[in-house]
């Protein structure tokens, strides 16, 4: 059987590309070679740092581009101006056959658009989403849309779903996923127009989908559903509030073992405890969130990725390029299409 082949637009992230090879030699080590990554970017940069780690005779292959996208770059005007930049190399790469999944932890808007003209949209999506699993008690639910499409429409959010649902499905491994819109009530007809017309669009789907009607914030994280669906504007703020409470709470008990002896022995105490829930809750062990609805595998992740986070964001597209996620996507949407 072919290797599958993995692109990294090395230069992305905040410490690229140290914490990029460092992430795909970890992968290749700890899966003794399974895969060959692609990694994008200045050649010479790269080489040294794969030199430095001794990881020569691991299935890596270097291509070298002149530039880089970085977060201050309008996303499409990026794209269409610097079409040799290492992102652009390694989407072409995907779009060629010559890759199997692109990972990326740079510029989000510039991935997305990147993965739209260059990919193309799978046929029947109208705009892709980037779903985001969140930590419960019970395993991850799933969050769509996170911030690529802020304007909905009803057929968006009812795409959205259709697609999360067959993410959750197929990579968290749940049996007809139960899937949620987000809502001020549970009840049905509560919300504004966008949320009453989707509602009833995902009622009258059927087969297609579990649909169990609307589901409220405070539920999110009480694992009543498999995938919680709701417009980017929403999704994005609901993300970071989340990621706001992790660092205030760890902010709260430093400050409380830091006011007496007293209080750091009770912290001292409950150290495993907490390590362990906020553990759960690490970025890192997820590492990236899929963009549903284009062409190809593509994994987008925080530009502060550690290289313990790329390594999982590799493994996570290894599994999701077998599964050949965007065709039975396509096959989904054109079947509640055609109903």
């Amino acid at each position: 059987m072919k290797k599958l082949r993995i692109a990294i637009d090395a230069m992305g992230g905040d410490h690229a590309p140290v914490n990029e090879v460092s992430g795909a030699i970890l992968s290749l080590r700890e899966t003794n070679n399974r895969f060959q990554i692609d990694l994008f970017g200045d050649e010479t940069l790269i080489k040294a740092e794969i030199k430095k780690q001794n990881a020569e005779k691991l299935s890596i292959e270097v291509h070298h581009t002149k530039s880089v996208i970085d977060m201050n770059d309008s996303p499409v005007t990026a794209i269409k101006q610097k079409s040799d930049s290492s992102l652009s190399h390694a989407m072409m790469s995907l779009k060629n056959g010559e890759t199997n999944a692109v990972i990326n932890t740079g510029n989000t808007g510039a991935t997305t658009a990147a993965a739209i003209l260059i990919l193309g949209r799978i046929p029947g999506v109208s705009r892709p989403t980037i779903a985001a699993p969140l930590p419960t008690s019970f395993g991850p639910v799933l969050l769509t849309d996170i911030g690529s499409v802020v304007d909905c429409r009803a057929q968006f959010l009812v795409e959205f779903a259709l697609m999360a649902g067959i993410y959750s499905e197929r990579i968290f491994k749940r049996t007809r996923p139960r899937i949620a819109l987000l809502n001020i009530g549970s009840e049905e007809g509560k919300g504004n127009e966008l949320a009453k017309e989707t509602f009833e669009r995902l009622k009258k789907i059927g087969n297609e989908i579990n649909f169990i009607g609307n589901i409220e914030s405070k539920d999110i994280l009480k694992f009543k559903a498999d995938v919680i669906v709701c417009d980017g504007f929403v999704g994005n703020s609901i993300l970071k509030f989340a990621e706001g409470m992790v660092s205030v709470l760890k902010e709260r008990f430093k400050n409380y073992a830091e006011k007496n002896f007293i209080n750091k022995l009770l912290m001292g105490v409950a150290q495993f405890p907490l390590k362990k829930v906020f553990g759960d809750l690490n970025y890192e062990d997820v590492g990236g969130v899929p963009l549903l609805g284009v062409n190809g595998v593509v994994i987008i992740g925080h530009g502060r990725s550690s290289p313990k986070a790329i390594k999982n964001m590799i493994l996570r597209a290894e599994e999701t390029s077998l599964q050949n996620l965007p065709k039975i996507i396509e096959e989904t949407l054109s079947r509640y299409q055609n109903e």
